[in-house]
């Protein structure tokens, strides 16, 4: 009996973190996302589409892709003036998309061009792409998906400095992200602070540990059918995570970003269930921001701004205002703001009226003299 309580405690655990990581996300098709009027006069974004190598992903066990695609919005001027350089934000997508259907999420160009319009500065925006077999990286350092965390904070950054006419300095790089993009955004922006300045963090998901399997659990399985543990032991193959149910998924990407195990094969992970799942949990928590935040307190200093919000009708509100009740206790200067909406409603909204104005704020334009 006490085995059998554990192991449904720790799929309440898996489905939980599943759904902090961007849940609403997962039938993105019916996701009703607001998108603001054309601004009048906006000029057109330049947008290409690029393959960056990923040298920190090379050798990842799950078979992740290590040539990866991103999408790069050049702003309106950037063809008329050959001498002039701009700042970059780095815009991270969340759980379950690609950059491909995140440019839709929050209807890029359109929005870009529009809040330059309203009088943004013009700048170069990136969406790197962090889809892997099980949906996700997490953003994370994990020898079974590759070093996200690395790919996203020097393989891309350096690309794109070496490949457009960025102002290459940490206080013109921007770091912006979403749902599993702003678990990206907290984890990456606390531990690479030497290279962005300003930081975003929307709706960010997986901020706590979630030991004690409290919340949204996994649905007790109709008569005859696999449990949720028969369906994840069951998986031997990316096509059969495929066919897995969302929640499950995302549960397997959970624990390739943070119990990996070179080991384990065919997935290289491990589970928290059964007899393993308290050393599983430990190492979950121990990628949870709200449990590390303390260790990056002079990190987090160094940015120029850091801003942070939440819709009132998403279950991450909780923990976001956690985070700045953290941030606040040690200093740390910070905004933070609760607007009506879910988890998604008003994502374009915002990165077109508060996302891109924030960095135009807060970045710097001037080029460093040599």
């Amino acid at each position: 009996m006490r085995d059998t309580r554990t192991s449904h405690r720790s799929v309440a655990t898996l489905a939980m973190v599943a759904a902090v990581t961007g849940g609403l996300l997962s039938a993105a098709a019916q996701v009703k996302t607001n998108v603001p009027d054309p601004v009048p006069g906006a000029k057109p974004d330049i947008v290409e589409r690029v393959k960056i190598h990923g040298t920190s992903l090379e050798g990842n066990l799950e078979g992740d892709a290590v040539d990866r695609d991103a999408i790069v919005f050049l702003p309106p001027g950037y063809n008329e003036n050959r001498a002039r350089r701009y700042p970059v934000v780095y815009a991270l997508h969340g759980y379950s998309i690609g950059a491909e259907q995140w440019s839709q999420e929050i209807h890029v160009p359109q929005t870009i061009e529009g809040a330059f319009a309203k009088g943004a500065h013009e700048m170069i925006v990136v969406l790197p792409d962090s889809k892997t077999v099980h949906n996700g990286s997490m953003y994370s350092s994990s020898i079974t998906t590759g070093d996200f965390e690395n790919y996203v904070a020097h393989d891309v950054v350096a690309y794109i400095d070496a490949h457009y006419r960025t102002i290459a300095a940490r206080e013109s790089r921007g770091l912006v992200g979403h749902s599993m993009g702003g678990y990206g955004a907290t984890r990456i922006g606390m531990k690479h602070a030497d290279v962005f300045g300003s930081l975003y963090i929307m709706s960010p998901c997986c901020l706590s540990a979630r030991g004690s399997g409290g919340g949204r659990g996994a649905p007790p399985a109709a008569p005859g059918t696999p449990t949720a543990d028969e369906q994840l032991a069951a998986v031997k193959t990316p096509a059969d995570s495929a066919k897995l149910p969302f929640g499950l998924r995302a549960q397997l990407a959970s624990a390739a970003a943070w119990s990996p195990n070179p080991k384990n094969p065919p997935l290289y992970l491990d589970l928290p269930l059964g007899d393993q799942a308290p050393a599983v949990l430990a190492k979950w928590a121990a990628n949870a921001p709200l449990a590390f935040v303390d260790q990056y307190v002079l990190e987090l200093k160094r940015y120029r701004a850091i801003a942070m919000d939440v819709g009132d009708q998403d279950g991450l509100r909780v923990d976001a205002g956690k985070l700045h009740d953290v941030f606040d206790q040690y200093g740390i200067a910070n905004t933070f703001e609760i607007y009506p909406g879910t988890h998604t409603s008003d994502v374009a909204v915002r990165f077109q009226e508060h996302v891109m104005p924030f960095f135009s704020r807060t970045l710097s334009f001037e080029a460093a003299k040599r």
